[in-house]
């Protein structure tokens, strides 16, 4: 066995071990994508239907305008990387927002063409199984009929109400008089419904060229948006070969940028320079080793990612070898330090994963960025707008400076492990900058420390945030946050809500095991 199946800690979750499996944060979307299995649908149909459902249950987090990438292996172990990030509006220039501090989060200033429904149709088309509106069907139920509110969403739905108090589309649309629902109380969206129809009916077509382009386009020009029906009619999804790094024998693939998944990768790179097969994984030895590793990564990959038409780096060039050797010798063991960009040599989100018995695995994730995105809701219908613009840079002459027609900076990033080429684990946690530092701590665990996947996510979990600052769960041993201090990391306790979701599934020799994140709603189920 690879791994133990001592799950080590408390937990609400247990792995779940079936030859068709699916793992999400919401169980009404883990349930969709099953019972597009059940029909006869492969892992393929059963992520679009859970992804669908997330747009209608798990509203906080994603909806019909987000973004979305996904990883997947096919039923013969090829993978395929998708990019279904959205372009800002070609009318913005390098003078959008010139005079601010830093990019908008809300209104259309924030707002870049939303890809999800390009990743659906894209998705389906190439490797789907199901009829395209079938997969809909799920999601439609839900949105007519109405769904209980659980309550790790419901929380977060009365979080936001002070965040977007100011956003009348928002109130008007995720209110009802005047509150957000209760935990068990009953949800219902009929104009989401009748879009998602609209979606279905025309296999996207009436979202980028049709009715719903031209909602869209218009409620922008009333607002004093800049986006047009001719940028949103512009708007393909990408296929990609993703990213790999060889840790120890398993390569970790991600979606090159302008995703930050190889963040993940360059920490991972420098850790390898290290033995923590030999450290407790609960150390902090090994965490504080981790943690400066993650400093180091993010400090080039805020340095240097971008839309690929605009960097001044090859992103490879960040995987080199030697390069990641001079990087971790700058690491102290025994002190916490505020890391700089290195030179190489020139030259609020949801995640869900599933598969089935033909071997297809997807690593699937779509995001409105911060909660409800940019607080702009279209309507009539149920498109609520994520606010991914806020990921330019103001900086002039930086690769991911604000501009037209650019894609910015994307924390979304799905995982994908293989070993000898095969595939193995597919997996993701969600939560902005988290995520990246969630894809190390998953790997560390996994294929360092042996841990079962469950046992990985229930583990406490660390967040670097700036400089020497570190966000630590509350769940982490005094003992350890003791001797994190000591090396000078200046540590904040946070609930684990703080510290994001994931869902993993690993391959064994005949299923899966599949685990779904604590911290969250969510279910792991399969047959």
């Amino acid at each position: 066995m690879p791994f133990s199946w001592d799950c080590g800690y408390a937990s609400t979750r247990m792995p779940i071990v079936a030859r068709q499996v699916v793992a999400t944060s919401q169980p009404l979307a883990s349930q969709a994508g099953l019972s597009m299995l059940a029909q006869g649908g492969n892992a393929v149909d059963a992520a679009l239907a859970a992804a669908i459902t997330l747009t209608v249950v798990e509203p906080n987090m994603n909806g019909i305008g987000s973004d979305a990438f996904c990883i997947l292996s096919d039923a013969k172990g090829r993978l395929h990387g998708l990019n279904a990030s959205g372009r800002s509006p070609a009318a913005w220039t390098a003078d959008h927002c010139s005079g601010a501090d830093q990019m908008p989060t809300q209104g259309w200033d924030a707002v870049t063409v939303p890809g999800c429904v390009s990743a659906w149709v894209a998705l389906s088309e190439r490797f789907g199984r199901l009829p395209f509106e079938a997969l809909f069907q799920p999601a439609i139920r839900y949105a007519r009929e109405g769904w209980l509110v659980p309550p790790v969403v419901a929380a977060s739905w009365a979080r936001a109400v002070a965040v977007y108090q100011d956003q009348p589309d928002w109130g008007a649309t995720f209110l009802r008089d005047g509150r957000p629902p209760a935990a068990g109380e009953v949800f219902g969206f009929e104009d989401q419904a009748r879009t998602l129809e609209a979606i279905a009916a025309t296999r996207g077509e009436a979202f980028y060229r049709g009715e719903l382009a031209a909602a869209i386009a218009a409620h922008a020009a009333d607002q004093g948006g800049a986006m047009t029906a001719d940028d949103l009619a512009a708007h393909e999804p990408e296929w990609v070969t993703p990213l790999e790094l060889d840790y120890h024998g398993q390569s970790l693939h991600e979606i090159p940028p302008n995703g930050q998944g190889i963040t993940a990768q360059i920490s991972l790179g420098i850790l390898r320079q290290f033995d923590l097969t030999s450290l407790e994984p609960d150390s902090v030895e090994s965490l504080h080793l981790q943690i400066e590793a993650m400093k180091l990564a993010y400090a080039d990959a805020q340095r240097y990612v971008s839309d690929p038409a605009t960097r001044d780096l090859d992103p490879q060039r960040l995987l080199d070898d030697d390069y990641l050797r001079q990087r971790a010798a700058l690491i102290d063991p025994s002190r916490a330090q505020a890391h700089t960009h290195g030179t190489p040599g020139q030259g609020e989100t949801v995640y869900l994963t599933t598969a089935d018995a033909e071997g297809c695995m997807v690593s699937f994730i779509q995001s409105n960025f911060s909660s409800f995105g940019s607080g702009v809701v279209v309507p009539g219908t149920g498109i609520s707008l994520q606010n991914r613009g806020s990921g330019f840079s103001l900086e002039p002459g930086h690769p991911n400076q604000v501009g037209g027609g650019k894609k910015p900076y994307h924390t979304i990033i799905p995982a994908f492990v293989t070993r000898q080429g095969k595939p193995l684990v597919s997996y993701g946690v969600m939560g902005g900058h988290m995520q990246p530092q969630g894809h190390a701590q998953m790997m560390t665990r996994i294929f360092d420390s042996g841990q079962n996947p469950q046992a990985a996510l229930d583990a406490p979990r660390w967040r670097w945030d700036t400089g020497l600052e570190l966000a630590v769960e509350q769940e982490m041993s005094v003992a350890t946050r003791d001797a994190l201090l000591q090396r000078g990391h200046q540590l904040r306790v946070k609930p684990p809500s703080a510290f994001g979701g994931g869902q993993i599934i690993y391959r064994l020799d005949d299923g899966y095991c599949a685990a779904s994140e604590p911290r969250k709603d969510g279910q792991a189920v399969g047959f």
